[in-house]
């Protein structure tokens, strides 16, 4: 091979530059070296300011060519290339060459070594701060087929400690999944994969809040990670546009709904009347806020509507649905049944 390289590089002066440098940061990566090494070996080698960027800890350093940490403002980059880890984008390198100065023709190069010799040092050194998982570990963890011993090798794996408690989060979404992760559990460990068309978060922590807009997310309590796998998937199927966010532990005794069979669901007259109603959106929108807040001047408030056009259309849909929506027998049978129409809706 290293006769090869010899007659490669005396047929090309590109292909002899490629290989220093292939060789330059193989060297760098042996030695084990951490990121502010690797930025300031960089620098020297490019004779520019070489930058890394860690995404998940916000972590960024400016290397100059002298070895000293860039002491100017930030220019524009001349050339970025993202540092990958499992398939995940982590962080980025890039070159701040001066400007009207030519390109170097082998910056593409360099900075591809980089950002391979910066993915092994995170990796090594840590936080990485990776979030997708191996969909077969993620598996593992929540199925209830798995014994004990199986569960915590996954968890293990998968970079929890034993002593952590981990969280289950249900996710339909076209946000990335790493994403997501990031946001509702900053600071600890949390890893994600999809499996049947469900993504699934392993957290350590969850902020409800934190989910972005467009996430439906069912959120399980369960100390057993296939149980509380059941329940975040539970708890998807009563989100909702009002309500895109659900914690299994604020169902109560609703989430007994979800054991209901579908035929049966379907088969309930209150369930029957309001699928009929499914197609009129306006009105389905003043019944779910109707019925979460039993107020008419509250319910009017959040649709920004007068109270009287609300009562209006309460008391339509009482007709439609044959019931009393002022009264409390006929408000909890339109909450019952709300619930139910949303499970076979989900």
């Amino acid at each position: 091979m290293e006769a090869l390289a010899v007659r490669l590089s005396g047929l090309d002066p590109y292909v002899d530059g490629a290989m220093r440098i292939v060789a330059f940061y193989d060297t760098l990566m042996r030695r084990r070296v951490d990121l502010p090494a690797l930025a300031r070996a960089s620098a020297g080698l490019a004779e520019c300011v070489v930058g890394i960027a860690v995404h998940g800890t916000g972590r960024s350093l400016r290397m100059a060519p002298d070895g000293r940490a860039a002491a100017t403002p930030p220019s524009p980059a001349s050339t970025t290339v993202p540092v990958t880890l499992d398939d995940e984008e982590i962080g980025a390198v890039w070159l701040e060459r001066a400007a009207g100065s030519p390109p170097n023709a082998l910056d593409d190069v360099l900075l591809d070594r980089l950002a391979i010799a910066a993915a092994a040092a995170l990796e090594r050194y840590g936080p990485a701060r990776t979030t997708m998982a191996d969909p077969a570990l993620v598996e593992l963890v929540i199925s209830p087929d798995s014994d004990e011993a199986a569960r915590a090798r996954a968890l293990r794996l998968l970079g929890f400690a034993a002593d952590l408690p981990v969280r289950v989060v249900a996710v339909r979404s076209e946000v990335p999944l790493d994403r997501i992760g990031g946001m509702i559990c900053p600071s600890r460990p949390v890893k994600a994969a999809p499996l049947a068309g469900v993504g699934v978060l392993l957290a350590t922590t969850v902020d409800p809040a934190a989910f972005p807009a467009d996430v439906r997310a069912g959120v399980g309590e369960a100390a057993s990670p296939d149980l509380s796998w059941r329940q975040a998937r539970t708890a998807l199927r009563f989100t909702g546009e009002r309500r895109p966010v659900v914690l299994h532990a604020e169902l109560g005794a609703l989430a007994l709904l979800a054991e209901v069979p579908r035929d049966a669901l379907r088969a309930n007259p209150d369930v029957a009347a309001l699928a009929r109603l499914a197609g009129r959106p306006d009105e389905m929108a003043t019944l779910d806020v109707y019925c979460a807040t039993g107020s008419l001047r509250r319910a009017a408030e959040l649709l920004h509507l007068h109270h009287s056009s609300v009562a209006r259309r309460v008391e339509q849909l009482g007709r439609a649905l044959g019931l009393d929506l002022t009264g409390p027998a006929g408000l909890t049978r339109a909450r019952l049944a709300l619930a139910a129409w949303r499970l076979l809706d989900e």
